[in-house]
C-alpha cells in the first residue's frame, strides 16, 4: 500500500497488528470535575518542535486503516499512539476520548472557507474558554488524562491527539478500524475557538431537524448522522453535566469507575451495534433514549439506517468507520495538504 503525493514521491507505510476485541472492560476514570488552573500547561502555545518541518521521506503511517503524520511527527505519533492504548487500558476512558475528538472537530462550518475561522478539528479544545462551553462539560478530564502523553511528545500537534486519542479509543473498544490521516496544524490562541453554540443539542424541540442543521452545517448527511450516533454504544450521560439521565441506574450503579449515569447499552464500554437494538426495542427503563436518539427509528430518512444497523454489525462498523474519518478531518488544515492515503 502507498500512499500518493502531487508531487509523485512515494510515502512509506507501516501498518500496526490489528488489536483483539476485548470482552469485557473494567473501571473507567473518576468524573470528578478538577480546577481549570491546574491544567495551566496544557494549554500553552505549541512547542517550537511542532513548528518544525520533517523531511518527506520521514513521514510514516502511525495506526489503524493507514494514517498518515505531515505536521506531527511521526515517531511521536507512533509512540503517542502506543502511550494512549495504555491509558485506555488503565483508565478505560474510551467514552470520553471519542467525545473530545468529536467535540474538537464538531464545530466546522462547510460555508465558511477561512482557516481557523471555519472550525473543526484543529486543536482549539486546548484553550479554558472552549472547554466552558456548556456542551463540553467534563472534557478537561479528558485533557487532564491526556496532559502527560502532550507534555512527553511536544512533537505531536493538540488536533492529531485529540482525534489520536478518540479513534484509538473505538477501535481498542472493539470497534472497526479507522482509515485516519494525521498532519493537523494547530490554532495558536484562544482568539481563534470558535463561538458556542456548533454542537448538538440532545433535546431540542425538533430533533431531526436540529440534527440535520447541525451535521448538514458540517457537510454530513443522513447516512452519517446514523452512523456516528451510533457511538452512543460507548458511555453514559451524568445530570449533572448534560441534564440527561438517571444519576444511576442497574448498569452503572457499581462503576466501572466514578459510579452513577444512565447508559445507552448494557455493556458500554464495547463498542458494537447494541445501541441500535436497544433503542429500537426500548425494553428497559435504565437504558438511556434521549429525542435524538429516538428520532432515529422515527424519521423515515434516518429509519433506514437504523434498521439496517440494528440487523448488521458489519455495515454499521463500514459507515462508521468512514463517517468518524470524515468527521475527523473537517475544517483541519493538514500540513502538506496534498497527501493523502490510498487504501
Amino acid at each position: 500500500m502507498a500512499c500518493l503525493a502531487s508531487s509523485a514521491r512515494l510515502l512509506f507505510l507501516i501498518h500496526s497488528p490489528k488489536t483483539p476485541k476485548p470482552s469485557l472492560f473494567s473501571p473507567l476514570l473518576s468524573s470528578r470535575r478538577s480546577s481549570l488552573p491546574s491544567l495551566r500547561p496544557l494549554f500553552a502555545h505549541h512547542h517550537k518542535q511542532r513548528l518544525q518541518r520533517r523531511p518527506f521521506a520521514e513521514r510514516r503511517n502511525v495506526g489503524g486503516g493507514g494514517a498518515v503524520c505531515m505536521a506531527s511527527s511521526p515517531d511521536q505519533l507512533r509512540s503517542a499512539r502506543e502511550d494512549v492504548k495504555d491509558l485506555l487500558r488503565t483508565t478505560f476512558c474510551h467514552p470520553i476520548m471519542v467525545r473530545l475528538g468529536w467535540h474538537d472537530a464538531g464545530t466546522y462550518d462547510k460555508n465558511i472557507e477561512e482557516w481557523p475561522q471555519r472550525g473543526g478539528a484543529n486543536g482549539s479544545l486546548q484553550f479554558e474558554i472552549e472547554l466552558k462551553h456548556a456542551a463540553n462539560a467534563g472534557l478537561v478530564n479528558a485533557l487532564k488524562l491526556l496532559q502527560p502523553i502532550k507534555d512527553k511528545y511536544p512533537g505531536v500537534t493538540y488536533a492529531d491527539l485529540f482525534q489520536l486519542a478518540s479513534a484509538t479509543a473505538v477501535e481498542e473498544a472493539g470497534g472497526p478500524k479507522l482509515p485516519m490521516k494525521y498532519g493537523r496544524v494547530d490554532v495558536s490562541g484562544p482568539d481563534m475557538c470558535p463561538e458556542e453554540g456548533k454542537l448538538p443539542d440532545a433535546g431540542p424541540p425538533s430533533p431531526a431537524d436540529h440534527l440535520r442543521d447541525v451535521f448538514y452545517r458540517m457537510g454530513l448527511n443522513d447516512k452519517e448522522i446514523v452512523a456516528l450516533s451510533g457511538a452512543h454504544t460507548l458511555g453514559r450521560s451524568r445530570p449533572e453535566r448534560s441534564g440527561w439521565g438517571k444519576p444511576e441506574t442497574k448498569y452503572t450503579k457499581d462503576g466501572p469507575g466514578a459510579p452513577g449515569g444512565q447508559s445507552w447499552t448494557v455493556q458500554w464500554l464495547e463498542f458494537d451495534n447494541s445501541y441500535f437494538k436497544d433503542i429500537k426495542e426500548r425494553r428497559d427503563e435504565d437504558l438511556l433514549v434521549l429525542p435524538t436518539d429516538a428520532v432515529l427509528f422515527e424519521d423515515p430518512s434516518f429509519k433506514v439506517y437504523a434498521e439496517k444497523y440494528a440487523a448488521d454489525q458489519d455495515a454499521f462498523f463500514k459507515d462508521y468507520a468512514e463517517a468518524h474519518a470524515k468527521l475527523s478531518n473537517l475544517g483541519a488544515k493538514f500540513d502538506p495538504p496534498e497527501v493523502w492515503v490510498s487504501q
